[in-house]
């Protein structure tokens, strides 16, 4: 499971009750760009592996994320610096015995929501995207120049008159919900500035960004394939461009550009198959067989699209539109795949991503898609799933050991 560090809610120990032994997690509290020293991550090596003498052993399995500074983005001269410090914190984790590494190239936003207490009809509450929200937020709180012609006419009339209903509390709510910092951070980003961040992109189109992500990944993958470490981008969550903003890794084609232009299988995969699976067009299991030897981190959850297929909230992990079972058992394929060849480590690192906030959680202070009893359940169902597949595989072959499971 993922975990944000002293001030996550969510506590080792209950990490720990959950049955995982891999921590995914990051020094949240060092600013982007900066080297991550081995001081640094000994310490929190040393936070999680605290209390293995005494219980159940867990270590830190997966960096989420060493994040990619915008200069790098933007291509700017000063790229050169804040790649080779990247180089240095890969190598300073290598050193600590840390093997993946996942990063994401979306620009100026993360993952991007305009409701993070959606109703589900069970009364849980997750995460949401509207488009005509969007839409509200982009035209008349942003106001961004030109910001029309990224919508549909019939979206925009619908828009302005819902904004001139909403009261002051809801402009605020909707403003602050797009404006969510990354998880794990209390910092949002503030409506003043914002649009001057989103100015420096005005001359970045798709094509740009993507040599700039391509010349990025060119300077570390080969480095990281030294070092041993498994590096894998994270899609783009939703996968299609917003606030004028490209989006580069939403689509197979993204992902077989980016291998081939360092094609090195330190060059990899985070398969998320909520962020992939928000678009129609995108066959999940085919891609996870298409890159299957470029998997190198696993986040499972399901998004489903609504009527308008631009809306989408997050489903239980066992349902909406990704077919799990599918994408389960091309995984369950893989990892025995490398276990026969012997390729090292078989088992992909594997967490449940965006659970429901639900039960006691609903009382308490969390990180959006980050409570513990909704990614505990899902967890549980994602754990039966998988080994109700390693059962049937192993009936339809005959006779064999009894395979590792995914890590959480």
């Amino acid at each position: 499971m993922r975990w944000f560090g002293p001030n996550d809610p969510v506590s080792l120990f209950d990490i720990r009750q959950a049955g995982c032994v891999g921590v995914v997690t990051a020094l949240h509290q060092l600013p982007v760009g900066a080297v991550w020293s081995t001081s640094e991550i000994e310490v929190r090596q040393q936070l999680i592996a605290a209390d293995n003498a005494t219980h159940a052993p867990m270590h830190w399995a997966v960096v989420e994320s060493l994040p990619v500074h915008e200069a790098i983005k933007k291509g700017l001269p000063t790229r050169e610096l804040y790649i080779a410090n990247y180089i240095t914190s890969l190598r300073n984790l290598a050193a600590c015995g840390i093997r993946t590494v996942c990063y994401n190239f979306m620009p100026v936003l993360d993952w991007s929501r305009t409701n993070i207490n959606y109703e589900m009809p069970d009364g849980s509450r997750a995460l949401r995207f509207v488009w005509q929200d969007f839409a509200v937020f982009d035209l008349f709180i942003l106001k961004r120049p030109g910001a029309v012609a990224d919508y549909e006419a019939a979206v925009v009339q619908a828009a302005e008159a819902q904004f001139v209903q909403m009261s002051a509390e809801e402009i605020a709510t909707l403003t602050n919900t797009v404006l969510l910092g990354l998880p794990g951070s209390e910092e949002a980003f503030e409506l003043a500035g914002f649009q001057q961040l989103l100015n420096e992109y005005a001359a970045i189109d798709a094509a740009t960004l993507r040599g700039n992500l391509h010349y990025f990944i060119q300077q570390v993958a080969p480095v990281a394939q030294e070092l041993g470490i498994d590096l894998c981008i994270h899609p783009d969550d939703p996968p299609y461009p917003l606030l004028g903003l490209p989006r580069v890794v939403s689509t197979a084609e993204d992902l077989a550009a980016l291998f081939a232009a360092c094609d090195v299988p330190a060059n990899g995969l985070t398969f998320c198959t909520g962020s992939l699976g928000v678009r129609a067009d995108n066959d999940l299991p085919t891609i996870a067989r298409q890159f299957a030897s470029r998997i190198h981190f696993i986040h499972l959850r399901a998004t489903k699209r609504e009527e308008n297929p631009r809306n989408f909230h997050e489903a239980d992990h066992l349902e909406g539109d990704v077919d799990m079972y599918a994408v389960v058992r091309e995984l369950v394929l893989e990892e025995q795949r490398r276990a026969a060849s012997g390729e090292g480590a078989a088992a992909i690192p594997m967490r449940p991503d965006h659970g429901h906030q639900m039960l006691d959680d609903l009382k308490k202070k969390t990180y959006p898609g980050y409570s513990a009893i909704g990614r505990l359940r899902g967890l549980a169902e994602l754990r039966g799933l998988e080994y109700g597949i390693r059962r049937g595989l192993k009936a339809d072959a005959g006779p064999a050991r009894r395979e590792a499971p995914f890590y959480a």
